[in-house]
């Protein structure tokens, strides 16, 4: 454990035994070590093994059983595949019976000089943000936002309001298709934000992606900076 490195001890261990359950170090049993053996191993006080182990328990990664100790939660994740054409239903597809998106809040604004370089746009050009939330069965899978240029795509919220599909709204805007041409990801903690609305706790870990998207001729259209939460998302990179 890096006790300088600016991140709570307890924060870091809960990384840690969260990554050996993606991971499948504890398989074989189904639980988590015993706090002692983890105190041993990161060089900790159990209280601070306690707060760990508490904080994934919120996350509903583990599960503190009475005579038996830390129990893993088996929880599929939702496969996400990303490729050419990345779109979040068909994605996800049958592994929900109920997928929806919601509008969080809209507006126009003029783009800064880093969302101007993502679109190929002049400095001064307006663009439509569009804050989003997508669920799968009840479960928040994804917190987006989302800008297009203005002049081609006003309207654009409205029209996923009413259909709740980016995909969807784009093809009443004059664009039956698109493809994904850049996808960054990252990994962060959960902010105030994500705790907030996807129903996370402090400490989760976030995907983040952010992507361009561009028409069929090649001309971005949108750009997108979207935070998944990891234990209920993996991502599938196609070709």
């Amino acid at each position: 454990m890096q006790r300088q490195k600016g991140v709570a001890l307890w924060r870091q261990i809960a990384d840690r035994i969260r990554a050996n359950i993606a991971e499948g170090f504890y398989e074989a049993s189904g639980m988590v070590p015993p706090e002692t053996q983890l105190a041993e191993e990161f060089g900790v006080n159990r209280h601070t093994v306690r707060a760990a182990i508490s904080a994934l328990a919120q996350e509903g990664i583990v599960r503190a059983v009475q005579g038996r100790g830390t129990l893993i939660e088996r929880r599929d994740k939702f496969a996400f595949p990303i490729g050419r054409r990345t779109r979040f239903t068909q994605g996800i597809g049958d592994q929900a019976r109920d997928i929806r998106g919601y509008l969080l809040g809209s507006e126009e604004e003029v783009a800064s000089a880093d969302l101007c370089s993502w679109l190929k746009l002049e400095v001064g050009t307006r663009v439509i943000r569009i804050d989003a939330m997508r669920q799968a069965d009840g479960r928040a899978l994804s917190r987006s936002t989302a800008w297009f240029p203005a002049d081609r795509f006003r309207g654009i919220d409205e029209a996923f309001r009413a259909t709740e599909s980016i995909t969807k709204a784009l093809a009443l805007l004059g664009v039956p298709d698109y493809l994904r041409d850049v996808t960054e990801i990252s990994a962060v903690h959960a902010e105030p934000d994500d705790v907030a609305q996807m129903g996370l706790t402090p400490g989760s870990i976030v995907l983040v992606t952010k992507a361009l998207n561009t028409d069929a001729d090649g001309v971005p259209i949108q750009y997108a900076v979207t935070r998944f939460p990891a234990d209920r998302v993996q991502f599938t990179i196609r070709s």
